[in-house]
């Protein structure tokens, strides 16, 4: 296939995932897997998608997750809907900020007040504003950001992980994967709102996150603060991270992301594919030997949207038959495979309410 070629096959191969997650993906998030009663969707429904997993709790960020993407969808009924049930059962009116979750009857669960869970409600607010024009959601935006920065703050421009739910006891220090969605929540956030207060805010962060968690000889963003034990590099994050550098641009030009996450995209490449299956492992140590085959359905999904997005053409046109590989691997007619193991054995069966999200994103970056 000539390069030329590329965009157009990758359109063609792209088509039917857009179309799955029109007629099977949706549907099931609006109907089984969403409790009326609640107003709340379930966390996971059983794999054959008839049916929820017994109820333990609802996250915020799961319903979080679940506002973007019926927002993204133009589904405004449905989104108002997750709107009003994330400010009514989530937010902590009396300290502020967002509990982590709540029981079956819709009561605080677990107070823990959780910067990934405050990242994702800034995520989705801010797409739920922009596309809505809804004033409530884009004051929640300036609101929860500002207390992320108050609240949150810990060493040298890092932000802790968990704290309690008075916000006066850190339970979590600074790890990787709640300062990337939080890198990804404030871009979303700059665009909904056009406040120039969050191109420093991501300048900084980018920054720290510079300093504290590329390993140096791949470019890798590790998970924990480089230097702790039994740390790790997660391929799928490189994938994530490389498109978020891209969309920052010039907030991050002061740091050496870009350059670092080119390498770290390559470094992932290499060692993080399975060669026989085309599927993405789970994580690698810091010399690229496997530590975690499992192959996750998310992870999949960002290496499709990293190579939609890479500015090498010859890297790109290996998206139409990497888009066929996952749509073969992971989708099924009632819904998605969300782990396997290389042998194709299903890793886990239920399917996470939180997984519609990573879908959403990357189909919106391939080729229409």
């Amino acid at each position: 296939m000539s390069l030329s070629a590329a965009p157009s096959a990758s359109a063609s191969a792209a088509a039917p995932l857009r179309e799955h997650f029109t007629r099977v993906v949706l549907p099931l998030w609006r109907g089984p897997g969403f409790n009326a009663a609640l107003g709340l969707p379930f966390e996971a429904m059983q794999g054959d998608g008839r049916a929820p997993m017994p109820v333990v709790r609802y996250r915020a960020m799961a319903c979080a997750r679940q506002l973007f993407v019926f927002s993204q969808a133009g589904d405004t009924a449905h989104a108002d809907a997750l709107f009003d049930a994330l400010r009514r059962y989530f937010h902590d009116s009396a300290r502020g900020g967002w509990f982590y979750s709540v029981d079956e009857k819709g009561a605080p669960l677990d107070t823990t007040k959780d910067l990934y869970t405050h990242a994702f409600v800034v995520f989705a607010c801010a797409g739920y504003g922009a596309r809505t024009g809804n004033r409530d959601a884009l004051d929640i935006v300036q609101r929860t950001s500002a207390l992320i920065a108050e609240r949150f703050a810990a060493r040298e421009g890092l932000l802790n992980a968990a704290l309690d739910a008075a916000f006066t006891t850190v339970v979590g220090t600074p790890l990787q994967n709640p300062l990337m969605h939080l890198t990804e929540a404030w871009l979303a956030a700059r665009d909904a709102t056009g406040d120039v207060a969050f191109d420093d805010a991501l300048a900084q962060l980018g920054a720290a996150v510079e300093r504290t968690f590329v390993h140096a000889p791949t470019g890798c963003i590790a998970e924990l603060p480089l230097g702790q034990p039994d740390n790790r590099l997660e391929p799928g994050h490189q994938f994530e991270w490389f498109w978020l550098v891209r969309r920052a641009g010039a907030l991050f030009e002061r740091t050496g992301l870009d350059a670092a996450l080119t390498r770290a995209f390559a470094f992932a490449q290499q060692h993080g594919i399975d060669a026989t299956t085309g599927a993405v492992h789970a994580a690698l140590d810091e010399n690229g030997h496997v530590k975690d085959a499992t192959q996750r359905i998310w992870a999949q999904s960002e290496y499709l949207r990293a190579l939609a997005t890479h500015d090498d053409a010859a890297i790109q046109a290996a998206l139409p038959q990497q888009i066929a590989r996952f749509r073969e691997r992971f989708l099924q007619p009632h819904g998605w495979f969300e782990c396997k193991m290389p042998d194709g054995a299903v890793a886990r069966a239920d399917l996470p309410s939180t997984t519609p999200y990573h879908l959403a994103t990357a189909y919106a970056a391939l080729p229409v």
